[in-house]
């Protein structure tokens, strides 16, 4: 066994954890952050319970978290409850490729609000770097259809910061430690809205 390559691995995995485990303790201090987590997922409980939708957009891994979220909602988190309305728009292969060489890769998502959104709908758009151009796009267009936007992001929150009614940064610089942020915001959502849900409305 080359023990030298496990040392070196047992290394890199000891030091991955200590950055994780400092984002997540910066969250953990932050109370902005942590009341507007709070606000987002009210934002998106209302939403629901009036009958509207969560739709939910993001690139590569942030695709993963959008379909990951929505099948939160339409399945269950912890609770047993109604099915929740809500829908990653990064699934329709046939939809994303044929707007994409129609129209350009910036307009896959816009294409898909134009078509889904209704007033009142919730838009949570996932960005590691905030400035990826078919979410930003696709923000400033819901914006206009009277749809509620939050931001999903890291840093400074990049340009989607002034383009989302609310936005929601993990404090990091580096993409999978954004990432793992946004698991843990995912899953914040999940468990409030799903319990606040079962409690009933107007709370």
């Amino acid at each position: 066994m080359d023990t030298t390559a496990t040392a070196t691995g047992e290394v890199v995995v000891q030091e991955i954890l200590a950055v994780t485990i400092q984002v997540h303790e910066a969250m953990r201090t932050d109370a902005q952050l942590i009341a507007d987590i709070a606000r987002a997922a009210k934002i998106i409980r209302k939403a629901l319970e009036r009958g509207n939708r969560l739709l939910i957009i993001g690139n590569g891994g942030s695709a993963a978290d959008a379909q990951h979220l929505a099948a939160e909602f339409v399945g269950r988190y912890r609770i047993e409850r109604r099915a929740l309305p809500a829908m990653a728009l990064s699934v329709n292969t046939s939809s994303l490729t044929a707007i994409g060489n129609d129209y350009g890769y910036e307009d896959v998502f816009t294409r898909q609000v134009e078509a889904f959104a209704q007033a009142g709908d919730v838009l949570l758009c996932i960005s590691t770097s905030g400035n990826s151009q078919n979410i930003l796009r696709a923000a400033l267009l819901s914006s206009g259809l009277n749809v509620k936007t939050i931001g999903l992001t890291g840093a400074d929150g990049g340009k989607l910061k002034k383009c989302v009614d609310l936005c929601l940064s993990v404090p990091s610089s580096e993409t999978p430690r954004i990432q793992e942020g946004h698991t843990f915001i995912i899953h914040a959502l999940a468990e409030i809205v799903e319990a606040e849900i079962a409690l009933g409305p107007e709370r």
